[in-house]
């Protein structure tokens, strides 16, 4: 009998040990640790990153309340009691970019090997930990490497070798690392909805010659993206690169949160069906200008007041921060680019109108056909 399994298989995301992308720092003091930290972040300012310690609190009081202290400049001080785990982690360190670890007390997926004549016994003993190295560190300029480290990694004289004091380039380097994370893009065309006041399947409509549903997918893969229809369980849609509402009943909100279940390592350019006026520039504006640092990227009108969630990349952070809605009971993924950081690309109002009822399909059929 095969073994029992109570779980749905779903697709873990990739991630590193307590985030999506970070990098442990090994070999010298925490003081010197958190200062390189602090002069890389300064450089790499358009980034969101987060330095992951522990504390050096001699002893820590028991805590009977939980203290969140806001600053107005969107700073906050936080005392709470929390054990570290992996899980846990993951989900507070899910909105960023980049995350350093102080490698002398926690191991990180990735690591920056710090020479520091001095600590060499702290380095021997954390050798296993040293797995992947992406380059050195010289503290000194006369700083040498230990016996050991050529005996159990014999490529590590190859790789780059920076001093403590060369900034703007081991900013640089860490910068490429956080580049060559950055999530591809794939398309998703919406194409579920229930059309109730338009009394047909706005996927249908017929404005250029074909039906919408197969404009908008054109209109992503002439971008080189992968793209997939979005689509409810009870349609008989026949194409192999379709994603079926596994959220459902929560319409284009459920429709996101099931690509991303399909796919948690990708952004999804999500368009809707319903917008005839959507122009290939559109589509080149937003894949120029997404800034995957943000939530999502996404379209407004210039007269309008609030960004189209349905003309959006929203990026992998955007998942946990989509069920966190729904937890509360939200399901409108416009309320989620209003409330977090996003880039904003205003347009002309007329490229996003959408067509909702029979009169707005004759006017816009009208206007394309003449």
């Amino acid at each position: 009998m095969g073994k029992h399994q109570k779980h749905a298989k779903l697709k873990l995301r990739d991630n590193d040990n307590f985030a999506p992308n970070e990098i442990s720092i090994v070999g010298t003091n925490c003081s010197n640790i958190s200062k390189l930290v602090l002069n890389i972040s300064e450089q790499l300012s358009n980034y969101k990153l987060a330095y992951f310690d522990a504390s050096h609190a001699k002893n820590s009081e028991d805590l009977t309340v939980e203290t969140y202290t806001f600053h107005h400049k969107g700073t906050a001080a936080i005392s709470v009691n929390a054990e570290v785990n992996k899980f846990n982690q993951r989900v507070k360190f899910s909105q960023y970019d980049y995350v350093f670890i102080n490698g002398n007390h926690y191991q990180g997926a990735k690591q920056i090997l710090i020479l520091d004549p001095e600590k060499e016994a702290s380095v021997l003993k954390r050798l296993e930990q040293l797995d992947n190295i992406q380059f050195v560190i010289k503290l000194k300029e006369d700083a040498t490497y230990f016996d050991f480290l050529e005996a159990h990694n014999p490529q590590i004289k190859n790789l780059l070798c920076y001093h403590i004091n060369e900034v703007e380039k081991i900013s640089k380097h860490i910068e490429n690392l956080i580049q060559e994370k950055i999530a591809p893009i794939q398309g998703l065309v919406l194409a579920g909805g229930k059309s109730i006041r338009m009394g047909t399947d706005k996927g249908q409509l017929n404005f250029y010659g074909k039906s919408q549903r197969d404009v908008a997918i054109e209109l992503l893969e002439k971008n080189n993206l992968k793209t997939y229809l979005s689509v409810r369980k009870e349609q008989d849609v026949s194409t192999a690169h379709k994603i079926t509402d596994k959220f459902i009943g929560l319409g284009p909100f459920g429709a996101i949160c099931s690509a991303f279940q399909e796919n948690p390592d990708v952004a999804w350019l999500v368009i809707a069906t319903d917008l005839p006026f959507l122009t290939n520039e559109v589509i080149q504006l937003l894949l120029k200008h997404r800034n995957p640092s943000k939530v999502a990227t996404t379209i407004k009108g210039k007269n309008k007041q609030f960004p189209e969630p349905l003309i959006t990349i929203w990026e992998p952070k955007s998942y946990t921060l989509l069920l966190n809605y729904l937890a509360q009971g939200y399901s409108c993924p416009r309320k989620v680019l209003i409330n977090s950081e996003v880039e904003i690309i205003e347009i002309e109002d007329d490229l996003i109108r959408n067509i909702n009822t029979p009169e707005e399909f004759k006017t816009a059929y009208k206007e394309i056909n003449e």
